[in-house]
């Protein structure tokens, strides 16, 4: 079969790999889309620490089963499923306590599991006994489907950061990327009053405020965000912010825009060589301001997801920019790379 597999950074090849097949208590599935994001080309470029090539990318995942090991006994050939990506040990104390997205030991589909940039991908036993696989809504394709995947993380990101827990809610995301854009979207379904995407070059925001309608778009090149912020909340500041870019000066940025009571999610990370920030604790003691960390996503998060997907709570359909077959996946990762769509989806 076809797969598109890193070999080290700057080297992904589509090429021919031998065909997987379904172990004991595995699932093997034909894969219809999968979407790509900012890792998948930051692996490209620089490698990740995680990877152990050579290894098939892609871990935003749908497709249909065509294979069930022995001992799978929930799933059948022909059914419409997406998948995890992050796989828990379910045996550390992350994992006994519930918090399995930042399992001691995870691994990850795509990273040290071959994904699904692939005209097959097995399921992992490892993501079975986790509960890694969803249904897809009748009403939801699997480019749809595949894009469960961050939004699950966007969820998981504001259950920690406690959107909609008041009424009125100012939320300011920085990003205006896929994830961005899926935060602007969530926070609405969640309940904000106002909406704020911030992003450094115009361009890019135009593309994705002609999509989500934030009530406000602000170009940090051009305009001070946290003076836009405070004008558009009167002075008081945004109750939650979410750094869905990975930019130090927006994580300084959401400390001096946040209201008092103010909850700041940093979601996206930082580089390795350069992880620290210059952070005003004065602010954060005296204005009781919380800040979470924000890291993959739960199962049952994909779950949630899928049933927003489904109920149109949450459109993603036309997020997705460019949809590309297998043979074209590193333009794929080029086109993320260059900030030239939004969401690109590979179609094996």
């Amino acid at each position: 079969m076809r797969a598109a597999r890193y070999h080290g950074p700057g080297d992904v090849r589509v090429e021919d790999v031998p065909e997987p097949s379904a172990g004991p208590g595995e699932v093997l599935l034909r894969i219809r889309a999968c979407s790509t994001c900012g890792t998948d080309a930051k692996a490209y470029r620089f490698g990740h620490h995680q990877m152990d090539p050579p290894v098939v990318m892609g871990h935003e995942i749908a497709g249909e089963v065509v294979e069930v090991g022995a001992g799978v006994d929930e799933w059948s050939p022909g059914d419409r499923v997406e998948c995890i990506a992050a796989l828990p040990c379910g045996e550390c104390h992350e994992c006994r306590h519930g918090w399995r997205n930042i399992c001691t030991n995870l691994k990850t589909i795509g990273f040290e599991y071959d994904g699904a940039m692939a005209e097959l991908m097995t399921v992992p036993q490892r993501a079975m006994l986790a509960g890694g696989l969803h249904r897809v809504p009748d009403n939801v394709s699997f480019v749809e489907a595949s894009v469960a995947e961050p939004l699950a993380c966007a969820i998981n990101a504001q259950d920690l950061a406690r959107v909609g827990e008041t009424e009125g809610e100012t939320v300011v995301v920085f990003g205006p990327g896929p994830i961005g854009a899926l935060h602007v979207r969530l926070a609405r379904a969640r309940g904000a009053a106002k909406v704020v995407l911030i992003g450094r070059r115009r361009p890019r925001l135009d593309m994705t405020v002609e999509r989500v309608h934030p009530d406000l778009a602000v170009v940090s090149e051009e305009t001070d965000p946290v003076e836009a912020v405070l004008e558009l909340t009167g002075g008081r500041g945004a109750d939650v912010v979410i750094t869905a870019a990975g930019s130090g000066q927006a994580q300084e940025q959401a400390v001096e825009m946040a209201a008092r009571r103010g909850r700041i999610s940093l979601f996206g990370g930082l580089p390795r060589d350069n992880p620290t920030i210059t952070l005003d604790s004065n602010k954060v003691h005296y204005r009781e301001l919380t800040i979470v960390g924000a890291s993959a996503s739960l199962p049952e998060q994909h779950g949630r997801a899928l049933e927003m997907i489904g109920s149109g709570a949450i459109p993603v359909a036309d997020l997705v920019t460019h949809r590309l077959p297998l043979e074209r996946a590193i333009e794929g990762i080029e086109t993320v790379i260059s900030g030239d769509g939004i969401k690109v989806t590979i179609e094996p």
